[in-house]
């Protein structure tokens, strides 16, 4: 019987330490321009988006992962929030760690000011390392080789537009290089921007999450395009309603190319319309038609008889018999 409790405490204790053992790959990265800081990360692990990434808007960004101590997820926030440094938060993070094996964590850290401080230790499962750019800093720990590190800051530093895309092709970049040597299981994306997120005081721009999939990567850029589209398309309104047009265009354009939905593309056609761009709407209506045949009912109903909830921004477009001849001829 003492041979047998003995056999479960072993079990029991090597299943706890395995739980520990976030070994994943991540990136920490700030944008300044858009005052944006954010973390991505990918495990075979189950919803590794609920250990590794944390971040507050104008205060920084932090990854723990491997023999993970959650907590210098939010006590690093503190400590950034106060104002010090990111290579002070870090000192101060492991000075304090009073758990065990404080040798096998691994964590990175971006500050306000886009300062970067980040530790491997010498426990961390290998093949474990970090590496660092001017706005980023990218670690792993049970990789297939450097590689999967060297191949994500290349992506990251290649990739234009904001910081969610950079993050997802540095993750998609270190997951074709290899990624996690044991396999995919989640992956997570963390943006957050001061009061950029969608509905009302909300600074998470971006937080998404594949908690347990063959293949989170894919999935993951499914839920980053409903994300950033639902995102660009909530600013069309409040900037129609300021007069800003042409940006409440571009805004609407970014919304179909993430969402690409029949009211989408026609609702930028009216707008392109109304901004003097013919050959512009022309696709777009197009665009509409062929992705739903009863885009074409809204342009042969006259005005009054346009249907309840129907996207409809003007007159005009319906006076216009020489264009709309066009739209419909295809």
């Amino acid at each position: 019987m003492k041979q047998v409790l003995l056999l479960m405490l072993l079990l029991t204790a090597g299943l706890s330490a395995r739980a520990a053992d976030v070994n994943t790959f991540s990136i920490v990265a700030h944008d300044a321009v858009n005052g944006d800081w954010g973390v991505a990360v990918a495990s075979k692990y189950f919803s590794v988006g609920s250990v590794v990434p944390w971040a507050e808007a104008d205060v920084g960004a932090i990854a723990t992962q491997a023999n993970v101590n959650v907590g210098y997820g939010p006590h690093g926030l503190e400590l950034l929030r106060q104002g010090m440094a990111a290579k002070d938060v870090l000192a101060k993070l492991r000075a304090e760690d009073k758990f065990p094996a404080t040798d096998g964590r691994q964590v990175a850290i971006i500050d306000r000011k886009g300062n970067i401080a980040a530790y491997t230790g010498p426990k961390a499962d290998s093949w474990a390392g970090d590496r660092q750019g001017k706005t980023w800093t990218a670690q792993g720990n049970s990789m297939a080789g450097p590689k999967v590190l060297e191949a994500m800051g290349k992506a990251f530093d290649a990739t234009p537009g904001e910081l969610a895309e950079k993050l997802y092709a540095a993750l998609k970049a270190g997951d074709d290089a290899g990624g996690d040597s044991r396999g995919k299981q989640s992956a997570s994306i963390l943006v957050v921007r001061k009061r950029g997120g969608r509905n009302i005081n909300n600074d998470r721009y971006v937080y998404i999450n594949v908690d347990d999939n063959p293949a989170p990567i894919k999935e993951l850029r499914r839920l980053l395009d409903l994300n950033l589209g639902l995102l660009y398309t909530q600013k069309v309104g409040p900037l129609t309603l300021a007069h800003k047009n042409r940006e409440a265009r571009d805004a609407a354009a970014q919304g179909a190319h993430y969402i690409p939905t029949a009211d989408a593309y026609f609702s930028l056609g009216v707008m392109d319309y109304r901004l003097g761009d013919k050959a512009a709407a022309l696709a777009d209506l197009r665009a509409a038609i062929k992705l739903d045949p009863a885009a074409r009912q809204r342009l042969e109903s006259t005005p009054d008889s346009i249907p309840p909830g129907a996207v409809f921004m003007g007159l005009a477009i319906y006076q216009d018999k020489e264009f709309l001849k066009h739209v419909l001829e295809q």
